[in-house]
């Protein structure tokens, strides 16, 4: 009896998808998360998620966390060992792909542009989407459901900084605290006298408005 057509239609959808999953992905940088969504263009849902089951098994990419993979990366000093990807651009993928806004969380911001001189004890992002918690070999990435307020300027130099003011005192925290993160976000006078302008308008910073002045009459002058 001889197999239907259908089925060697069906085989040779399945191959081909292969194929155009391994092209692809044998062009994606190593050690860098991408959502699989990244490959359904390539045919059904179905087919590309078995073509990268089987390159999973084979050990050519990571599944990281759900529906996130990596292509190892060897670590140069010692290549036996393959890092699949840091747990930190694992949650922006995860982020970018639900098109959630993320960012880290005050704390973090802060110790980033040198207004808080100790580490935060855990990696914390904020974010638009739920809250969860991300882990790759011995790193923990949390991330913590939050307002979209709390979110402005994503990516820009005043978010950053605005982020950090959220988690700290006026009352304890000087002026030359305030000039040391506005030199670490590199602007120039103009752009950070316009930061500091559009900071210290914002509602939520309204017990920052006088040293935030203090400073911009500072760098005028």
């Amino acid at each position: 009896m001889k197999p239907h057509p259908l089925y060697f239609v069906r085989i040779n959808l399945t191959l081909s998808v292969s194929a155009l999953v391994a092209n692809k992905l044998s062009r994606m940088k190593r050690g860098v998360p991408f959502s699989i969504e990244n490959f359904y263009s390539l045919g059904t849902t179905t087919s590309v998620q078995k073509a990268m089951s089987r390159l999973t098994k084979k050990g050519q990419v990571a599944r990281v966390t759900k529906g996130i993979y990596s292509r190892p990366k060897p670590l140069a000093s010692i290549p036996s060992i393959k890092i699949t990807a840091k747990a930190e651009e694992v949650a922006k993928t995860w982020a970018r792909t639900h098109k959630y806004k993320i960012a880290p969380q005050g704390l973090e911001a802060a110790y980033r542009l040198g207004m808080q001189t100790q580490a935060p004890v855990k990696t914390v992002y904020w974010t638009t989407g739920p809250s969860r918690e991300f882990h790759v070999g011995n790193e923990i990435v949390q991330v913590k459901h939050t307002t979209e307020t709390k979110l402005r300027w994503i990516n820009k130099p005043e978010g950053a900084l605005f982020r950090g003011l959220l988690s700290l005192s006026p009352e304890h925290t000087p002026i030359s605290t305030l000039h040391m993160a506005i030199k670490r976000l590199n602007l120039q006078e103009k752009e950070a006298i316009q930061v500091l302008q559009k900071l210290s308008h914002s509602p939520v910073l309204k017990m920052w408005k006088y040293k935030l002045n203090q400073l911009e009459s500072r760098l005028r002058s």
